[in-house]
């Protein structure tokens, strides 16, 4: 059943070894550092249960009620009802957070696809996966997802170095496997349980490996560390920065000193096949909920920008105009490739219902890729008064307030105290610690740019245009490569079954 935020936040109080600043927390639920994001976090378990968002947010199945969020995606209306549940916590928590679990569950997804590749491994293993994704629609966890390993020397395997660079199995027992190295895991110091997996996609000859292993942790598991960066809440004032204070997600660097993983939360093991089968897969689903995250920021630039220009009468000359209207195009842009996504649902190897691969991978090019050039048109158009504006001290103290207060009165619609807290706003999303925080973030969150590029490689459907060319420029039959994929097939596992693409794109 749906938990309550008050049942969130009980299960994270699990003794578990968070550390910030060099220092040990007592309770993440009310450190400063966390205590935004798990509010954030409890506040959507509360919305599932109010009159207003619990139709949004939920659906009924079998007598019980579930979130939408968790629901295995069968048909486009599921794509619609989840697109519609994001949308309406983030217009409730009034900003953008990525990692709440809706977006990384559909990795687990990805997983149930896979479970013919998983098969020629173990059976268990696609039973363990049928299980977990039962468990999430039933428990309603924090669920979180687990990439990236410190690494050490690239140029170096992980045996010629220190192993632990890299998450490996260092033991097999008759409960579980036994892991040690370390992760980076956003939101894992308040979160339930994270899928961990390697990043590794060049494995060489090599069919088997310790470093090949894929599980659901419990992160309350003993022998855990979370040593965590220091956040931007509380660094400044609310007041001043509202955004770092709300919405900042607290990165943490996850040590796995010898923990067991039962053999039931064991997914993958050892073979470097499926290893590469679930990287090659692994965003087909949850790329949708963060590209749609990527449209609210838009929204956010969008409305400071045109606030701004409105204010102070910018926004009827054309040269504001065509600067917005990039801002527009950029949004829209992104939109169209989502809703072009469900529209053109495709149906998966395991029977879901999954956005269109090649749309939903360009529109995540178009959102991250863009993302930077367009943050900078919504500076232009906030103009420099973001970057020189004193803080709200300034605005409330006798000496200074008079002063501010007819310096910042643009009208009767505009008085001093809206500005200063547009301002304010656009600094934090725009020119903060914070703000370049997230505009990193973004661009390497769901992988890198070059991954990004390689998804659109792996599902573009090359055969359209070379047929076309082919005909119209009268070439022979000889020029064609006849292996070239027919309209409709699957492009990862046509993309799989070849070693040559499977290599080249390694």
């Amino acid at each position: 059943m749906i938990r309550t935020g008050a049942q969130y936040r009980d299960s994270i109080r699990d003794g578990r070894l968070v550390y910030v600043g060099g220092e040990r927390v007592k309770d993440v639920t009310t450190h400063p550092m966390f205590k935004p994001l798990v509010d954030v976090r409890a506040r959507i378990y509360d919305m599932q249960h109010e009159a207003a968002t619990r139709p949004i947010l939920t659906f009924a199945d079998g007598g019980e009620t579930h979130a939408i969020a968790n629901k295995l995606p069968r048909s486009q209306q599921d794509w619609w009802d989840k697109r519609r549940a994001t949308d309406a916590v983030l217009e409730d928590i009034n900003g953008v957070v990525t990692r709440v679990g809706d977006e990384t569950v559909g990795e687990m997804w990805s997983l149930f696809d896979g479970q013919d590749v998983l098969n020629e491994v173990d059976p268990q293993f696609s039973a363990n996966i049928r299980n977990h994704i039962d468990r999430v629609l039933r428990q309603d966890p924090f669920h979180v997802s687990a990439n990236t390993d410190p690494k050490g020397d690239r140029s170096k395997s992980p045996q010629e170095q220190d192993p632990d660079m890299l998450l490996h199995v260092v033991k097999e027992t008759d409960a579980g496997i036994v892991v040690r190295g370390a992760k980076y895991e956003t939101a894992a110091a308040y979160a339930n349980q994270a899928f961990t997996k390697p990043t590794i996609a060049n494995w060489g000859n090599e069919a088997l490996s310790d470093y090949a292993v894929g599980f659901i942790c419990d992160l309350g598991s003993p022998n855990l560390k979370f040593i965590c960066r220091t956040g931007f809440a509380g660094r400044a004032p609310a007041d001043d920065y509202p955004l770092a204070n709300r919405f900042d997600e607290v990165d943490t660097l996850v040590i796995f000193d010898d923990v067991l993983i039962p053999w039931e939360n064991v997914l993958f093991y050892r073979h470097t096949k499926a290893a590469t089968f679930i990287r090659a897969t692994l965003h087909r689903y949850s790329a949708f909920a963060f590209v749609q995250r990527n449209l609210k920021l838009a929204d956010m630039m969008i409305g400071a920008a045109l606030f701004n220009a409105r204010q102070t009468g910018l926004d009827k000359q054309q040269a504001v105009q065509e600067k917005l209207s990039a801002l527009a195009v950029y949004r829209e842009s992104i939109n169209a490739h989502l809703t072009a996504a469900i529209a053109l649902a495709e149906t998966s190897p395991g029977g879901l219902t999954m956005p269109n691969q090649s749309l939903l991978y360009t529109g995540r090019i178009v959102a991250c890729s863009q993302l930077h050039e367009m943050m900078h048109i919504a500076r232009e158009l906030c103009g420099g008064q973001i970057c020189v504006t004193p803080d709200k001290a300034a605005f409330d103290a006798p000496e200074t307030k008079p002063w501010l207060d007819k310096y910042y009165n643009v009208n009767e619609d505009w008085v001093a105290d809206d500005r200063r807290r547009l301002l304010s706003f656009a600094r934090d999303m725009l020119n903060s610690d914070y703000a370049g925080h997230r505009l990193t973030f973004q661009l390497f969150a769901q992988s890198a740019p070059f991954a990004h590029l390689a998804a659109v490689w792996r599902n573009f459907d090359w055969n359209g245009p070379l047929s076309f060319v082919k005909k119209s420029a009268g070439l022979s039959d000889r020029v064609f490569d006849k292996t070239t994929r027919a309209p409709g097939d699957n492009a990862v596992q046509r993309w799989f079954a070849s070693s040559t693409n499977r290599s080249a794109a390694e």
